[in-house]
Parts: C-alpha cells; sequence; structure tokens
C-alpha cells in the first residue's frame, strides 16, 4: 500500500466527501439528525480550505480549516486506527500556523472528545444543544498552534 497524502481538495471531490461524511458510523442513531440533509458543495470546498488524507487515489479522511476554526473533521471508518486522524490534525496545525493563527476552535461531536484531548486540544466550555437538529450539548476545544 502506498503513503498518506494530504492535498487540498477539488470542488469536484464534493460527492466523496459527502459519501464519506454520510457513512460515518459515529453520526449513526442519536447523532444522525446533524446531518440531515447536509452536503458539501463544490463552493464549500472552493471557498474553505479543504483537505483530503489519500492512499492510492482514495480518500481516507479530509478535514476543513474556516478561519481559526476547525469545521469538519471525517476519518473513513474502514480507516480508523491507522493514524490518519492525527495526520490530519498536524497538518491543520502546521495549515493554521502558515495562516498566523496562534489557537483553533473546535466544536466537538461528543464522541470525539477524547481523540482531540489525545491529539492536544484542551476543553474551554460547552455549546448548548439547539434543538431539534443537535438534541446534544457539544464540548468546545482549542488547539494552541505550535510556533515551530
Amino acid at each position: 500500500m502506498g503513503q498518506i497524502e494530504i492535498v487540498r481538495a477539488a470542488p469536484g471531490q464534493a460527492g466523496t466527501l459527502t459519501a464519506l461524511m454520510h457513512a460515518s458510523s459515529a453520526y449513526r442513531g442519536e447523532y444522525s439528525s446533524i446531518l440531515d440533509g447536509y452536503a458539501i458543495s463544490p463552493g464549500y470546498i472552493e471557498s474553505n480550505p479543504t483537505f483530503t488524507a489519500t492512499r492510492d487515489g482514495e480518500i481516507l479522511g479530509f478535514y476543513a480549516l474556516l478561519e481559526a476554526e476547525l469545521d469538519l473533521l471525517f476519518v473513513a471508518d474502514q480507516a480508523q486506527g491507522l493514524g490518519i486522524g492525527a495526520r490530519l490534525i498536524e497538518h491543520m496545525l502546521a495549515e493554521a500556523r502558515s495562516r498566523g493563527l496562534d489557537s483553533v476552535r473546535v466544536v466537538s461531536h461528543p464522541p470525539a472528545l477524547p481523540f482531540y484531548v489525545r491529539m492536544g486540544a484542551r476543553r474551554t466550555g460547552t455549546i448548548p444543544a439547539k434543538p431539534p437538529k443537535i438534541r446534544w450539548d457539544r464540548p468546545e476545544l482549542r488547539f494552541d498552534v505550535p510556533t515551530c
């Protein structure tokens, strides 16, 4: 198998990224409502720096960094545990540093909280539920961006 490459997403990949996101087992059951009707558009990718983790041409994960906030981060279920999420976070922090940011905010999916903490984020608060779409409180975290 080939190396993992992280590259800027192309607008034509919007459908693939949307499918990867909707296939995530982390958003089934009680958490499924947040993705109802949500799609990543080509315009979103054009306007918001989005990066994919690929191996041998297959997209295994992606993230989007909007200003000083991590908007999306997904790793395909079959690629969980391979270090792709950690590679995406490392890349995101380097991207944030190149933009002159000193920190990046994350509003996390509750089950992802331990991952973000392992990656070095610190918990800063809780975002209250917004029914009917978001019926649960969400952890708020912050990554400090290393200077080198």
